[in-house]
Protein backbone atom coordinates (compact mmCIF):
# COMPACT_ATOMS: atom_id res chain seq x y z
CA UNK A 1 0.00 0.00 0.00
CA UNK A 2 1.24 3.42 -0.89
CA UNK A 3 0.11 6.49 1.19
CA UNK A 4 0.54 10.41 0.49
CA UNK A 5 -0.43 12.62 3.01
CA UNK A 6 -1.08 16.07 2.09
CA UNK A 7 -1.61 18.83 4.08
CA UNK A 8 -2.49 22.80 3.43
CA UNK A 9 -1.02 25.41 6.02
CA UNK A 10 -1.69 28.97 6.32
CA UNK A 11 -0.09 30.67 9.72
CA UNK A 12 1.12 27.54 10.90
CA UNK A 13 -2.02 26.06 11.57
CA UNK A 14 -3.62 23.22 9.15
CA UNK A 15 -6.35 24.03 7.30
CA UNK A 16 -6.98 20.71 5.38
CA UNK A 17 -5.52 17.65 4.86
CA UNK A 18 -6.29 14.12 3.10
CA UNK A 19 -4.66 10.93 2.84
CA UNK A 20 -4.23 9.64 -0.82
CA UNK A 21 -4.14 6.15 -1.24
CA UNK A 22 -2.85 3.27 -3.98
CA UNK A 23 -2.39 -0.11 -3.75
CA UNK A 24 -1.95 -0.78 -7.66
CA UNK A 25 1.41 -2.64 -7.65
CA UNK A 26 1.94 -2.15 -10.90
CA UNK A 27 2.83 1.22 -10.98
CA UNK A 28 6.07 2.81 -10.30
CA UNK A 29 6.59 5.43 -7.71
CA UNK A 30 6.90 7.93 -9.36
CA UNK A 31 3.41 7.43 -11.33
CA UNK A 32 1.90 6.54 -7.70
CA UNK A 33 3.12 10.20 -6.95
CA UNK A 34 1.56 11.98 -9.24
CA UNK A 35 -1.52 10.20 -9.70
CA UNK A 36 -1.75 11.81 -6.00
CA UNK A 37 -1.03 14.80 -6.37
CA UNK A 38 -3.87 14.74 -9.52
CA UNK A 39 -6.39 13.62 -6.79
CA UNK A 40 -4.96 16.15 -4.49
CA UNK A 41 -5.56 19.20 -6.84
CA UNK A 42 -8.64 18.16 -7.56
CA UNK A 43 -9.75 17.30 -4.01
CA UNK A 44 -8.77 20.70 -2.90
CA UNK A 45 -9.72 22.62 -5.76
CA UNK A 46 -5.72 23.47 -6.87
CA UNK A 47 -4.10 24.22 -10.32
CA UNK A 48 -1.01 21.35 -10.61
CA UNK A 49 2.19 22.84 -8.60
CA UNK A 50 5.47 22.72 -10.53
CA UNK A 51 7.91 20.81 -9.20
CA UNK A 52 11.21 23.04 -8.90
CA UNK A 53 14.31 22.09 -8.08
CA UNK A 54 14.51 22.34 -4.66
CA UNK A 55 11.01 20.43 -4.23
CA UNK A 56 12.56 17.67 -6.34
CA UNK A 57 15.80 17.83 -3.54
CA UNK A 58 13.74 17.86 -0.37
CA UNK A 59 11.35 15.04 -1.49
CA UNK A 60 14.23 12.86 -2.67
CA UNK A 61 15.96 13.71 0.96
CA UNK A 62 12.88 13.62 2.92
CA UNK A 63 10.06 11.81 1.33
CA UNK A 64 8.39 15.16 2.16
CA UNK A 65 7.88 18.64 0.27
CA UNK A 66 6.16 21.85 0.84
CA UNK A 67 4.93 23.85 -2.42
CA UNK A 68 4.48 27.50 -2.17
CA UNK A 69 3.34 30.12 -4.20
CA UNK A 70 6.29 29.87 -6.55
CA UNK A 71 5.37 26.04 -7.36
CA UNK A 72 1.94 27.68 -8.64
CA UNK A 73 0.96 30.05 -11.39
CA UNK A 74 -2.77 30.44 -10.12
CA UNK A 75 -2.74 32.67 -6.79
CA UNK A 76 -2.98 30.73 -3.73
CA UNK A 77 -5.20 31.82 -0.25
CA UNK A 78 -2.84 29.63 1.70
CA UNK A 79 0.99 29.68 2.58
CA UNK A 80 1.97 26.11 1.36
CA UNK A 81 0.79 22.56 1.00
CA UNK A 82 2.90 19.72 2.04
CA UNK A 83 2.76 16.31 0.95
CA UNK A 84 4.68 13.10 2.81
CA UNK A 85 4.93 9.85 1.40
CA UNK A 86 3.57 7.78 4.81
CA UNK A 87 3.86 4.70 3.67
CA UNK A 88 5.18 2.39 0.95
CA UNK A 89 4.93 -1.08 0.32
Amino acid sequence: MFRLWAKIFKDNRMLKDTVICNDKIELSRTKKIFDAIDEICYEFDLSKPFWLDSTIEDFKKHDKTRFTQDNFIDRIEFDYLEIHVIEEG
